[in-house]
């Protein structure tokens, strides 16, 4: 495909490199939660689910070696431990879209369409990816986290709630991942009277979703928990809390225990929550990002914390600054406060329900399959680009008429969040039970509720 195919206005542009330009310049405008995504190149066919196996940490040992046994064979007294692993799972798939543009409707301004064209699929790639890499660290670090829907008439094994996510997999000594079942359950607690530790055995999504206080956006979905033996109706009780023992942190104002307790009051706090986020995570030993944790936010939610007195304490300083006049991305803590227009938003009742997530390095998986770029027809080398892992074709009019050229982009990939369930009181003391330490979320109510 030479570019003496393409119409005589785009030839200089396309050798130019202005078209890549466009693209490219589309692509980083609205980085965000993808830059927390650690790449992991998968060979693997579109559509297909991968395993991969890392490397977890193994725990102290303080017992010293014994001076005899280390003099006294090859071995030098020392027993070789087990290795501990983590896994996760990647489903790879394919997204696109394309633009058509019409060389005989178009010839006025034809050039200026075709980089325009280029800006806005290079934008829509970033945002797809975007919202793509949102929906997938929420969806986990809001999982495990959940609240009855429906009172037990009388104690039953059977338990409805809002969202069953977290609760569907557990993962054995070995790291591996398994479906939650009699063999293998999970330890899980409601928050009524007894605190008592229950196991679940068993859970069946809902044919219907009638998810209400977590997010049908980015996968809430309800259904009903089975355990080994009867909950008590005190604790099976509409609006009660259950958490699974090893759930993500999820941070609420003044210690409610599920997102339908929020109040109006309950706006973002700087110590309360962002500062508590960074502590647990750094007690857990979850590196930053460059020397900072990224706090992804509705500018709604930044407007709210700028009233927190706390907030405002930290940030005196800075008070003059075009940072703090814009709003734009600054750091204050060890915190880097990125606010954006991409943080999941959500009516329950009259309230409005804001979700900032806290990240450390390695939240996210994004698995890029290698074999993306891969064809068996040569192609000229200033029609296809890849930038940032996104492929940019530009094909020729191939229609009847040949008027009709085709701008595309296209990815092969998936996002993922890996486990941490190795990082645990055996190799770090400060370090809680959760299986998923490197991000938390914070839910907020929405200040100004319009």
């Amino acid at each position: 495909m030479p570019i003496s195919d393409f119409p005589v206005e785009l030839q200089g542009i396309i050798q130019q490199n202005h078209l890549e330009r466009g693209f490219r310049d589309g692509l980083q405008a609205t980085l965000g939660y993808r830059a927390v995504a650690d790449p992991e190149p998968i060979a693997t066919n579109v559509g297909e689910t991968v395993t991969k196996t890392r490397d977890g940490l193994l725990p102290v040992d303080e017992t010293p070696l014994d001076a005899a046994a280390v003099n006294s064979n090859f071995d030098n007294g020392m027993t070789p431990k087990s290795s501990r692993v983590e896994q996760f799972t990647l489903k790879m798939n394919e997204y696109g879209i394309t633009l058509n543009l019409n060389t005989v409707k178009d010839a006025v301004g034809i050039a200026g369409r075709f980089i325009g064209n280029a800006r806005r699929l290079g934008e829509n790639s970033q945002r797809t990816l975007d919202t793509l890499a949102r929906n997938a660290l929420y969806a986990t670090y809001l999982g495990g986290n959940t609240r009855v829907l429906a009172t037990l008439g009388a104690p039953g094994t059977t338990v409805v709630v809002d969202d069953v996510r977290g609760f569907e997999v557990v993962f054995n000594l070995s790291g591996q991942p398994a479906a939650v079942s009699a063999q293998m359950p999970m330890a899980v607690q409601f928050a009524g009277s007894s605190g008592e530790v229950r196991n679940l055995i068993g859970v069946v999504r809902h044919a219907v979703n009638a998810n209400v206080s977590s997010l049908k956006s980015i996968g809430g979905w309800s259904g009903t928990l089975q355990f080994d033996a009867n909950v008590p109706v005190v604790e099976a009780t509409a609006g009660i809390s259950v958490v699974a023992a090893t759930a993500p942190i999820v941070i609420r104002p003044s210690a409610r225990l599920s997102t339908a307790d929020l109040q109006a009051t309950d706006t973002l706090k700087m110590v309360d929550q962002l500062i508590t986020a960074t502590s647990i995570m750094r007690d857990n030993g979850v590196p930053a990002i460059d020397g900072f944790y990224n706090a992804y936010m509705s500018n709604r939610a930044l407007t709210g914390l700028f009233k927190d007195d706390d907030f405002k304490l930290l940030y005196r300083g800075e008070h003059g600054t075009t940072e703090y006049k814009a709003g734009t991305v600054f750091t204050v803590g060890g915190i880097r406060f990125i606010p954006n227009n991409m943080s999941p938003q959500q009516k329950l009742g009259a309230l409005s329900i804001d979700r900032t997530v806290v990240c450390g390095q390695g939240a996210l998986i994004e698995g890029q399959f290698e074999g993306q770029d891969k064809t068996e027809t040569p192609t000229d080398v200033h029609l296809s680009v890849k930038i940032n892992g996104v492929s940019m074709i530009t094909r020729e009019p191939l229609d009847r008429l040949r008027q009709n050229l085709a701008q595309s982009w296209h990815w092969i990939g998936g996002y993922c969040v890996p486990s941490d369930m190795t990082a645990d009181t055996l190799a770090i003391p400060t370090a809680n039970n959760s299986w998923f330490k490197r991000a938390i979320v914070l839910e907020n109510a929405r200040p100004y509720q319009i």
